[in-house]
Formats: C-alpha cells, sequence, structure tokens
C-alpha cells in the first residue's frame, strides 16, 4: 500500500465505471418512464391524455394561477367591503332591500362591493353598488350544484378553491358586512374573527346586520364561550351589530377616514357588559 494514500480509502474507479445518481435513476429504479418521455410522448399512446390533469402537482400550478387572477383583478381594489349572508332569499326578503340600499350607499361613497356573486344577499349587495354606477365585483365558486353570477355583477371573477376565494374577500376588504345566513356566512364570519384576533389582519368593522337573527349568536358568545374563559370579552370588541343602514355606512366610512377602527363602546362586548368605563 502507497504510505501517502489515506487508509480505509475505495480503490480507484474504472475510467468507464459511472457514479450512481439515485434521483436522476428514479424512473429507471420504479420502472416508470422518464419525465422527458411523459412530456414527448404522443396523447394517444398515453394511457390517460388528460390524468395529469388530477395530479397533487398540477392543482398547485391551478392554486397558483387562481390566486394570480385574482390578485390581478382586483389589484386596483383599495377600499372594498365584502358581503355576506344567504343565497336562499329573494326579493320579498327586507334583507334584501337592507343589503342593496347598504352597497348603495357604500358604493356612491366610493367602496368597490365584493360578494360571492351568487343569488339572495350577493345579487342584493351587487345590485346596490350597479345601481350606484360603482364597482360590483362577484368571486364565484364551482360547486356540486349550479350556481351562476348574478346579473349585477361588473367584475367577474371564477374559483375553484375556497380559502384562494376567501383571500380574495380579506384582502381587499375595508370592511365585512355579515347578513343573516348559513354555514358558508358563518364560516366568513368566525374566519374574520380570528385573522383580527391573531393580529393576522388589522382591525377592520365586522359588522352583524340583523339584531333579531344574531342575538342567539351573541348570548351564546358572551354567556358561554366568554364566561368558559374560551375567548376574552376584549375579543368581542370587534363586534357590531346594528339594523340601521345608516349606522353601518357611517362606522365603514368613519373607519377608512380614520384608518383605524376602535368603537369600542358601540361593540357587541360593550352591550354585553364586558368592558367597563376604564377599558373604553
Amino acid at each position: 500500500m502507497n504510505d501517502a494514500e489515506p487508509r480505509g480509502a475505495e480503490p480507484p474507479r474504472a475510467a468507464d465505471e459511472e457514479e450512481a445518481n439515485p434521483t436522476l435513476s428514479r424512473a429507471a429504479r420504479l420502472g416508470q418512464p422518464t419525465e422527458d418521455r411523459r412530456l414527448l410522448e404522443s396523447p394517444g399512446r398515453q394511457p390517460s391524455s388528460t390524468a395529469f390533469l388530477e395530479t397533487d402537482p398540477w392543482r398547485i400550478l391551478r392554486i397558483q394561477g387562481e390566486f394570480v387572477e385574482g390578485f390581478d383583478a382586483l389589484a386596483r381594489v383599495t377600499q372594498g367591503v365584502s358581503f355576506f349572508g344567504s343565497s336562499r332569499i329573494d326579493e320579498s326578503d327586507p334583507m334584501y332591500a337592507a343589503a342593496r340600499a347598504l352597497a348603495f350607499d357604500l358604493s356612491r361613497a366610493g367602496f368597490a362591493i365584493i360578494t360571492g356573486g351568487g343569488p339572495g344577499i350577493m345579487e342584493a349587495a351587487n345590485r346596490g353598488a350597479h345601481d350606484a354606477g360603482g364597482l360590483s365585483v362577484g368571486c364565484n365558486i364551482e360547486l356540486p350544484f349550479e350556481q351562476g353570477m348574478n346579473p349585477y355583477v361588473n367584475l367577474a371573477i371564477n374559483f375553484r378553491y375556497f380559502f384562494v376565494r376567501k383571500t380574495m374577500f380579506v384582502k381587499y376588504a375595508e370592511a365585512f358586512v355579515i347578513f343573516p345566513g348559513g354555514f358558508g356566512t358563518l364560516d366568513e364570519l368566525f374566519e374574520a374573527l380570528t385573522l383580527i384576533q391573531t393580529e393576522k389582519i388589522s382591525y377592520f368593522p365586522v359588522i352583524l346586520f340583523g339584531r333579531d337573527y344574531w342575538q342567539g349568536l351573541i348570548d351564546w358568545l358572551a354567556r358561554t364561550v366568554v364566561a368558559e374563559g374560551m375567548i376574552s370579552g376584549k375579543d368581542l370588541t370587534r363586534l357590531v351589530v346594528t339594523d340601521s343602514v345608516e349606522e353601518a355606512s357611517f362606522l365603514i366610512q368613519d373607519c377608512h377616514r380614520r384608518r383605524c377602527w376602535l368603537p369600542e363602546e358601540r361593540s357587541v362586548a360593550a352591550e354585553v357588559g364586558l368592558i367597563d368605563d376604564r377599558e373604553q
């Protein structure tokens, strides 16, 4: 042995011997065609020419595309208000008229109105914006049952993924207005409150419209959730409940002018006695 050669060294390889490369040889080891072959193979020779559309890596690109489309479409929206509520009500419901009137007033004040683009409260809000000649945004979603875009939307965006769509509702909003609704409406409500509580977003008005409808939820939050320490009384300062179009419009516009929102004296927390005079 040559004294200059380190002990335990592997013997030199033959000139034609290749270094193993597990990464590049993955396809061969798994008995699969290489990525180049997959790309260049005629669709007719592949087991299914559209099978790749159902893979998770492809879905990542689709998700990315949805974010790009949404951000691009809404890039110029600097003051929006997101409206939520039931798709099951019609024009005869008083809440339809209230949503339409509130959206009209906010649109006249320069706000873009953002909804899910469907019927019910969504249609009412888009209609109010349309009547005022403002920007009426519809962020529609693919569902198992057909849901078309209501005719009062003048900027329509379609989504496959709820979480992408929900990002648009939050990112471009100065306020949320929550009208009576079901699971989807409740989901948007608690998502906004969670993001504010965890300081993922800045405070903005979260307005529950329709006291009779929301009173049971308010009572439960105060008497059960706060009472058992699951949230603090301070967390309910994020919420205001009202039956007044004028008050809702004022709170949103006042917040935008001051670029802050701390009307604790008007919040649900104050109503149920969870903050005292020293905290106001």
